[in-house]
């Protein structure tokens, strides 16, 4: 299947906007597609083969014309496409930009959002779940914009104390590990062994395995 070029989305655009009323004409001024209805705002569509950032920069300089702005692309095929076009779909909302889609086998065109004003809804659950891990992390342990492997987290944190201190006390019941650390949940967190530190001895009684030992190491006390 050959590479498909902006030209081929201008008449589906085209067909899709007089359809609903509008004189269409192509590559007006700087724009690759230019709608009139009436007395409406223009209706300019930016054109693109993918998604790409210099398509959104083109839509936003296109809003100092026109409050009805569109960028439009190829409809893809497969989980890659559908996943690029839910960001981009988010984005677009953001930026106040429409968005369209051409299905090139059949003309098909899909608009996905208007250019209408955004307003993100807030996620109180992920907003508590930001906050809790904020409060509960000691110190600063991470550099912002590291990976995620090796992060340490609040939980890796508690689960350092509770390793460092079976290795310098041996074997001991959750209990105690809780009471002498300060982790509440020091039995569930040794029970679960997320990272392969704690092993269990006898009923409620753990002690920290070599691997444990030799990756506790790798960090500062985490108090500090």
């Amino acid at each position: 299947m050959k590479k498909p070029k902006e030209t081929d989305l201008y008449l589906p655009v085209k067909t899709f906007l007089q359809g609903q009323g509008y004189e269409v004409k192509g590559e007006v001024g700087a724009v690759d597609v230019m709608g009139l209805r009436g007395g409406d705002d223009p209706v300019i569509v930016e054109l693109k083969t993918g998604f790409s950032l210099s398509l959104f920069h083109q839509g936003v300089e296109r809003q100092a014309v026109s409050d009805d702005v569109y960028i439009c692309v190829p409809r893809g095929k497969g989980r890659a496409f559908q996943a690029a076009l839910k960001r981009n779909l988010a984005l677009c909302r953001r930026l106040r930009l429409g968005l369209l889609t051409v299905r090139l086998r059949d003309g098909l065109v899909e608009a996905h959002c208007d250019p209408v004003p955004y307003r993100p809804t807030k996620s109180k659950a992920r907003r508590g779940r930001l906050l809790r891990e904020f409060q509960r992390r000691v110190g600063d342990p991470n550099s912002g914009g590291q990976t995620r492997v090796g992060l340490v987290t609040a939980y890796r944190q508690d689960a350092i104390l509770c390793a460092s201190y079976l290795a310098d006390n041996g074997p001991c019941k959750g209990a105690v590990v809780a009471g002498a650390t300060g982790v509440a949940v020091a039995t569930r967190i040794m029970a679960a062994d997320h990272y392969g530190w704690f092993e269990r001895v006898s009923t409620g009684v753990y002690q920290v395995t070599p691997k444990g030992r030799d990756d506790v190491k790798l960090y500062d006390n985490p108090k500090n």
